[in-house]
Order: C-alpha cells, then structure tokens, then sequence
C-alpha cells in the first residue's frame, strides 16, 4: 500500500531564543580570542535544547570553528561511560586529524580509553590518580587541538550522562586555561529530582564563575503561533493557535506533534494526555512499523541498523518497509552516519517504552542479547561488552547477567571508568547468588580481578569467590571518590572473613580500610595498619606482606620517623625482592632512601633515591617514579642543597604533567616553592606555591602551597594575606591526620603571625603544642625553623610589657628543645648558632662576637634572606659595642648589603629595619631606595606629633585612662587618637599597633619602661 504523504513536523523557521543565540554567540566570540568558555543550557524535555544547539552549530561552523557533537548514551537503565566524550573526540579527529594526532602524541595508549581508534589502551597501574591522570590528558588535549583554531565541544543529554562522563565534564570545566575552546553541554531540567546524579554537579558548576548556566523557557502564545505557521507553511487559525499552545503549554516538541495530529486530522477523541497523543502517533502506524518502533525503543538510544535486523527477525523488505513509515511520520530518524535508527525525540521512545509489558521488555532484551553474542560485531567494539551486560541484565538472566557485568567491569577498569566499575561489580554481587552453581564455578580471577595478589593460589585454575568481588569494588570506589560505599564493602568483606582462616586476605582488607579512613578524615589509619602488620606477622613471604610493610613503613614516615620506620622499610625492600614484586619494592625503596638520608646517611640515601627514580623510569612505574621525583629534591631541600634540588624539581613537575600525575605535581610544585624561596627567588616561589593550590587533586599538596603562600607574604609584611593564607593551609591539612612535616611549619608560620601581631602569648602557645607533640627522627628540618620563629619573637618582645611574665620559662624551653635538635648539614649547624643568638638577644646578652659566627656559618650557603636577616643583627650587634670607626664601617657595610637583599625581594620588615638602624646610626647607605627608607617611621605612617606620643604609652601597654592622664588629656580624646593611629597603621588593635611599633623601632626600650 502507499504510505500518505509525510506532513513537515519541524518548523523550517528557527523562533525564539534571541537572548541565549546573543550569549552563545558572544561565548564563541570570546573563544576565539583564546579565552575559553563553558555553558549549561538546560530545559524540560521538549522545550528546543537541540534546535538551539544545532542552530548554533550551523552558525559556529559559518564561522570557520569545527564543532564536535556527543551525545550521553542510555542503554536501559546504563549509561555508556564516557559516550558523550569518545563522540565528540570521534568527531575531532575525523574533522582535524592532523591536529589531534599532534596534540595526543607521546599520550597515545592513555588517551585511548576515551578514542579507541588512537591505537591499544595499556592495562596500565590503577591507582586513585588514574582517573585524574586520563582526565587531565584530555583537558590538556582539547586546549591543544584548540590552540589555534576554534573548537566547539558539545555534549548533550547530561540527565542520562554516567558518572565517569559527570567528573569528567566537571574537571574539563574547572580547569580550562587556554585555547580556543566552546564546552556546551545540555540536560533535562525537568528530570533533576533531589536524588539525581547530576544535581550536585550542578550546584557545582554554579560556583564556578567561569560556566555560564542557560535555562530555556518555553514559548509564549507570539511564539507558538510562529511555530505552527513554519510547520503548517501557513498562517495558522488563531483559534487553533489558542488551543494548541493551551494543551502544549508552550512546550515545542508537544507544539509540533498538536500541530501535526491537527493537520492529520487525528485530533478527535484524543485525550488531554499528551504521553497518549504520542502513543496515538505510534498506533496510527501499520503493525509491523509498531513493532519495529517498539524494538528500537528498548534496543537503547540509538540502534544499529543490522542488529534491528536480527532482533526483528523481519524479512529484510518488510523490515525496510516499516522502517520507511515510521521515518515518513517522523517517529523515527537515521542515525547522522547513516547506519542505526534512533526516535526523532526521547520523549516518544521514553512513551513508547513506557508502553511495553513487563515480559515483552525481558523478552526484547534477551533477543537483543542473544543476537549480540551471536554475532559481536552488530555494534561499536568500544560499546558491545557495556550494552550486552545491560541487555542480560534486563532480561533477567542471572546465569548470563553475572558473567557479562564481570565482563563489563573489566572494560571500566580499563577505560578507567572506575565509577562504571564499582556500579558493574555491585550489580555481580546483586547476581552472585541467583546464578546457578556451576556458572560461579566456571569464573576465574585471572579473568575479572586485578588487585588482590594471588598469593600461592593460580589465579586461573582457583574458582572465583565474592570476595574477590568486594575486593574489586572496594578499591573501585577509593579510585572513583565513593569511599563510603567503598569502606562499607571492606567492612563487610571483614565481617565474612571472621569466619574464615585466611589472615592475608584479611590484612589485605585492613590496609584498604586505612587509606579509606584516612580519605575520609576519620583517622590516621594507623590502628588499621597496625591490624593488618598483626595478621601477617611469622607468615612466610608473600605480595600482601611486603605490600602491609611498605605501606606501614610509608605512613611511619610521614607520621613517626625513626628506627622503626626504617626496619619496616628494609623488610618491604627485603620481601618485595623474595616474592618478585618489584613495583612494591621500588616503592618501599623511595621510603627507605628518603629515612636514610633523615637519620644522617645523607650521600647513601640520595644515591637511592637516584637509583630507584631512574629504574622507576626505566621500567615505566609512573607512580613510584613520581613519589621519588617528590621525596629526592625534597630531601636534597632538607640537607640546605636547593640549587640542585630545582632542576630536579623542574623535571618532575613535566614527567608528572605528563603522566596526569596530578598530586605528584603539586608536591613538587610546593617543594619547588620552597627551594626557590631559600635562593631568593621569591616571585617565582609564589608562582611555584600558586601551581601546587591549582593542580593537586587531593587536600593535603594544597596545604603545603597555601603554606608557601603564607611564609612569602609573612616576609614581605602584608601580615593578613598570611594570616589568610595559613588559615586555609590548615583546613586543607585537616585535624585528622597530623603530620610533622605539615604541623611543624604550620606552627612556625602561626607564631610568625601571632609575634607580628603583636600576640606574643598566643605564640608561646603554639610553641608549646609543638613542643608537647616533639620532634621525631629526622623533623629537623622542621624543627630548628620554628624554634628560631619562636626564639625571635621572644628577643623582638623582651620590651614588651606584657611578654615579661613567663619569659624565662620560655626561652629555658627553647633552650632545651635546642640542646636536643640534630644538626646534621651545615645549614642545621648554622640555624642552631641563630636561634641560640635569638636567645642571647632576648636575655640582653647577644654580642656582636655571637652574630659574626652566626653571618659566618650564614656566608657558607645559598641563603641570601636568611644572610640578610644575621648581617642586619650583626650590624646592629657592632653599633651597640662600636668604640670606633671599624665598627661603624663594618655595620654600614652589612646594612647596606642587606638592604640590598630585602628591596630585591620585597621584604618590607626586614627593609624598614635595616633603613632604621641605619638611621638611628647616622649611617649613610650607599643605595637610594635606602635613602628614600630613611624618613621617620612616624612621618611614613602620617602619625601627627600628639599621635606618636600616644602610640608610644600604648605601646608601653597603657590603658587610654593612663594615657590621658600622662598628656594631661580627657580619657574620650585619647580614645579618638588611639582610633586614629588604628586606622593609620591598618591594624585591629592595640597590641598589633604595639606590633608595628616595636617592629619599627619607633621608640627605644627605656622609653617603654613603665617604671621610668
């Protein structure tokens, strides 16, 4: 028969959406002066999200950008992980492959994971960074591909998106720096209940000020009319217009279908249902086109022609005649390759799927799944195993189902999809005891695990058990961030194990427990590892029990260093090497070089650490390569050796950008940080420390570069940007899980601010938190900068009034906290002179004989603020005692060198200062800057007379009553002066005004004495 002559159901005039094109628009212009840009368009189901995007596609590619369309996949309940992203690279390389095999070179077989066609995705090492690593390749590779011409990126349909596709879109968006580049995504407003996936991506996205979100409305009355007359290709009948845009309520889609069904005269007897009007549209079809509809409407989003053919099982003219009637009632529509089927819009395929009976859908499922395995190549190779599980699965085979959501588990993992992965391994453990014996029996671990070692049993011989399941699962959720989901599989993998002798399999688990407690900050894991050290202990050698040793030798160093740390170490090295497990014992090799070299074997174990990078590169152990590219400049660092730290420090950070290494990069970034700031390159610190805060993945790498942040603005006197900056070093360090490497320099910083601040007590009291946690094995490093911190803001305050109660007690603490320190490398040697010359300076017995030594040991090394900081002590030393003109020539001499120092730098305290002595001296100092530091501080400030003096009483720590009376002025006119200097300074209170005063120099001790 003829079919009836298809009526135009999309509206060849494009109507409406004049402000969101203008915005789209104007994001693309901005893309193409390389400032990236990133959008949200949103909207219910229907209401034109695609016509936009095509509309603004068309124009974009008028423009001469390439644009590269995804789209998010649903195959029954189971998004395709990373669909949209493989779509649109897909498209890319199709569209600039020149460009593209450019910009993946050198990251081929990683980036593969996403575009299959790049060449064979390498097993790799699976670890919590790869994820991060795969998904900061791909940010990087599209600002590539972007770099010189305009690249538009859009993903549709983030409502059905898995959660692999979800984070990376999130990190795409979050990390955009440079190119070309347009990221549009859409999703179904209307589908985002509070339990939706996407939601808290959403709120997400809505604090980043970089992502514009676009909401679409629907139409109004104007706008329908338009709508229908472009459908019609006429002026539609005001009456019609009234009641189509009543019914459709402005929605397009319902606009175009009401339009259409009137046209066709299929209006009457409808029912106001418009999920029934499109299931009208279905049943006005001849039979065989129904069931063709139907098929494709559980087949997924989008079916192949050839595997609608064997699912249907029509003969190959009838399948095309049906397929023909419904593309003619634009129901369905051909794929853009040309080679599936998929419904003109989801809300007809949702209706229509809706529609089918319970057993019809299993049944459906089962036909599509038998068809799959009989012939694999019906699909895409990158989608089969995913889409097959899901067919299983929906068919309610258990006996398939297990193994093909193994199988495709087994693809997550290898595609790093490790979110797809756990949701995989849950659905098997759902399936686990409905399948029948002799399937479970037939599975073997060497197929379908990964991360626990075999440890004595053959991985293809030995059946596969449930808890090789949890074992999956628990380490896919840390991998992918769920690690409450992850913790309460672990938990329960130990449960059964209670009831099972199998003490390595259970040490396995508690060593997983651990670092998910630590992850979660409910501990520091250690009670955990502590169990899992119990469990192996008097077992013969195996992979799990180097693997507890060298994670119980990794944390003892970063939490309590010492002979046990380094015994741990040695026996991982030592049963790694036994059971041939090398990756374990480069690792444990990386700890043990690093303990060596604390404990004062420092040549021996940097040649380690030496050894076991280039090895670790060698053999491709990215990981270890990147923890050695962190621990050797550090420990170089630690021994006062920052020049040769830095190119080491510089070659990490490309190896780790390289490889994703996304946290091994900002470690280094912050010790780079770190080492540059000792050589005096203080801006280029600051850059070092901003790249650990921008490219860490976890909390504890961006402590260390808020950190740097902190101790760079402390030097150059902006006290509250330090202040600011140490308060956020500490919520990403946490309180969970001290370490002294973070809690030692983050208690030297806070005394730092609380001494500029004039709160000398609250630095005594983080001096003796410090104390009472101690200074483990190798903390030197650490140590002696917070005992000098301390030492110079008890010498800084010894006229301070109110610091004269409890200052013997202090310095005989720092004392003897001093005696104890090691002083292993000659710049611990020269940091203990300092201190104890502090300490002399705060008892009033510092001479110039103990400064000269200190400058002396100073001279010795690369140091040139801490060389500025001793010569300006020194000078100041040689002034007190000066009989003659040698002493005065000497001091000049040393001032004028380092305030040299501290204008190159930027330290304002440290250039105040010196210009003071200088001052004070009636010295001349050769440079203008210093010259123009020689005015009066009170002059500098903009204090009148009358201001001094009253900065100078409350500097002495006299209340406004004393203070009037003293000037023989009313108490309320010393309140409005004290208000006034406040506000002058730029300070809170009177004891930072005492701060700044005493830090100036503005008054001489006797003129602070109370008793005067």
């Amino acid at each position: 028969m003829l079919w009836p002559v298809e009526t135009r159901s999309v509206s060849p005039v494009f109507v409406g959406r004049n402000d969101e094109l203008d915005t789209l628009n104007d994001a693309l212009e901005r893309a193409g002066a390389a400032e990236p840009q990133a959008l949200l368009l949103g909207g219910e189901a229907g209401v034109g999200k695609t016509r936009l995007v095509e509309e603004f596609a068309t124009a974009a590619c008028r423009r001469g950008a390439v644009v590269a369309l995804g789209g998010c996949v649903e195959i029954g309940a189971d998004g395709l992980p990373f669909a949209p992203f493989s779509t649109a690279l897909r498209a890319l390389r199709a569209a600039l492959p020149d460009e593209l095999a450019e910009a993946a070179a050198g990251q081929e077989d990683e980036l593969a994971r996403l575009l299959p066609e790049l060449g064979e995705a390498t097993s790799g090492r699976h670890d919590e960074q790869g994820m991060a690593r795969l998904f900061e390749l791909t940010a990087r590779l599209l600002e590539r591909v972007a770099a010189e011409r305009t690249v538009v990126v859009a993903l549709e349909d983030l409502h059905w998106a898995d959660a692999s596709t979800r984070h990376l879109l999130a990190y795409l968006l979050r990390t955009l720096r440079t190119g070309r580049l347009v990221v549009l995504a859409t999703y179904r407003s209307d589908d985002i209940h509070r339990r939706h996936p996407l939601r808290p991506l959403l709120a997400e996205l809505d604090r980043l000020r970089t992502v514009r979100r676009l909401e679409l409305a629907r139409f109004t009355r104007e706008e329908v009319g338009r709508q229908i007359a472009g459908i019609l290709a006429a002026e539609p009948d005001p009456a019609q217009v009234d009641d189509i845009f009543e019914r459709s309520d402005g929605n397009a889609f319902f606009v175009e279908e009401l339009a259409v069904a009137g046209a066709e005269g299929c209006c009457t007897g409808l029912t106001d249902s418009l999920r029934d009007l499109l299931l009208v549209r279905v049943e006005a079809l001849p039979e065989s086109a129904q069931r063709v509809a139907r098929i494709v409407a559980e087949g997924g989003s989008t079916v192949e022609y050839r595997l609608l053919a064997a699912v249907a099982q029509l003969a190959e003219d009838d399948l095309i005649e049906a397929l023909r009637a419904a593309v003619g009632a634009n129901l369905l529509t051909a794929t853009p390759a040309g080679d599936g089927y998929r419904f003109r819009h989801s809300l007809v395929r949702e209706a229509v799927a809706d529609d089918l009976l319970p057993g019809e859908r299993s049944r459906l499922n089962r036909r599509y799944a038998e068809a799959l395995e009989a012939d694999p190549q019906l699909v895409p190779a990158d989608a089969r195993v995913t889409r097959l599980a899901s067919y299983w699965y929906q068919a309610h085979d258990p006996a398939k189902a297990l193994p093909a959501a193994l199988d495709a588990s087994v693809v997550a993992r290898r595609r790093h999809a490790y979110s797809e992965q756990l949701r995989l391994l849950e659905r098997a453990m759902e399936l686990w005891d409905t399948a029948p014996e002799e399937v479970r029996a037939a599975l073997r671990p060497v197929d379908y695990t990964d991360v626990y070692p075999p440890c004595g049993c053959d991985p293809a011989t030995t059946p596969l058990r449930y808890l090789d399941l949890m074992a999956e699962a628990a380490v896919a959720g840390r991998f992918c961030g769920e690690r409450e989901r992850a913790l309460k599989i672990t938990k329960k993998a130990l449960r059964i194990l209670q009831d099972e002798h199998d003490p390595q399999r259970a040490a396995w688990f508690w060593v997983q427990r651990s670092r998910l407690v630590q992850g979660l900050a409910r501990g520091d894991g250690w009670q955990e590892l502590g169990t899992a050290q119990d469990l192996v202990r008097g077992l013969p050698p195996s992979e799990v029990h180097a693997d507890v040793l060298a994670n119980a030798a990794a944390w003892s160093m970063l939490h309590e260093p010492g002979p046990e740390a380094f015994a741990a170490a040695e026996r991982a090295v030592e049963y790694a090497r036994m059971v041939g497990a090398r990756e374990i014992e480069l690792n444990a090799r990386v700890t043990l070089g690093t303990l060596m070299v604390d404990a004062g074997d420092v040549e021996d174990g940097l040649a380690e650490l030496e050894r076991v990078k280039d090895a670790a590169l060698q053999e491709g152990v990215a990981h270890v390569a990147g923890r050695a590219y962190t621990n050797l400049p550090s420990e170089l660092e630690s021994v006062g050796r920052s020049r040769e730290a830095v190119p080491v420090q510089r070659e990490g950070i490309a190896f780790a950008r390289r490889y994703g290494l996304l946290d091994s990069e900002a470690w280094v970034w912050g010790n780079l940080s770190e080492s540059l700031y000792a050589l005096g390159q203080w801006d280029e610190a600051a850059e070092a420390a901003a790249g650990a805060l921008g490219s860490a993945a976890s909390a504890k790498p961006r402590g260390a570069g808020a950190l740097q942040l902190a101790h760079i603005a402390l030097a150059r006197g902006d006290t509250a940007e330090a202040a600011r900056r140490l308060a956020v070093a500490r919520a990403h360090y946490g309180t969970h899980d001290p370490m002294p490497q973070a809690q030692l320099p983050v208690a030297r910083i806070a005394i730092g601010v609380a001494a500029e601040e004039g709160r000398i007590l609250d630095a005594r009291a983080e001096l003796d938190r410090a104390l009472a946690a101690g200074f483990p094995p190798g903390t030197h490093r650490y140590g002696w900068p917070l005992l000098l911190a301390a030492a110079t803001a008890e010498a800084d305050a010894r006229a301070v009034p109110a610091a004269a109660e409890g200052r013997a007690e202090a310095l005989d603490r720092l004392a003897e906290a001093a005696r104890k320190l090691t002083t292993g490398a000659p710049l611990w040697q020269a940091y203990e002179r300092w201190t104890r010359a502090e300490l002399h300076r705060a008892r009033g017995t510092g001479t110039a004989t103990v400064w000269s030594d200190v400058v002396t040991g100073f001279e010795r090394l690369d140091r040139p603020y801490d060389l500025a900081r001793v010569r300006r002590r020194l000078a100041q030393a040689l002034l007190e005692e000066a009989t003659g003109d040698d002493e005065r020539d000497r001091a000049t001499e040393l001032l004028r060198l380092a305030g040299a120092v501290a204008d190159h730098l930027g330290a304002r305290p440290l250039a105040e200062a010196v210009a003071l002595l200088a001052q004070r001296a009636r010295l001349t100092l050769t440079t203008r800057a210093a010259a123009r530091r020689t005015l009066d501080p009170a002059e500098r400030l903009g204090l009148t007379s009358r201001e001094r003096d009253v900065l100078r009483l409350v500097a002495a720590g006299r209340t406004n009553r004393q203070i009037a009376e003293e000037l023989f002025i009313s108490p309320k006119t010393a309140s409005v002066h004290v208000s006034n200097i406040l506000g002058k300074l730029g300070v809170a209170g009177r004891g930072e005004a005492a701060a700044v005063a005493h830090r100036l120099g503005m008054f001489p001790a006797e003129a602070l004495d109370p008793t005067r």
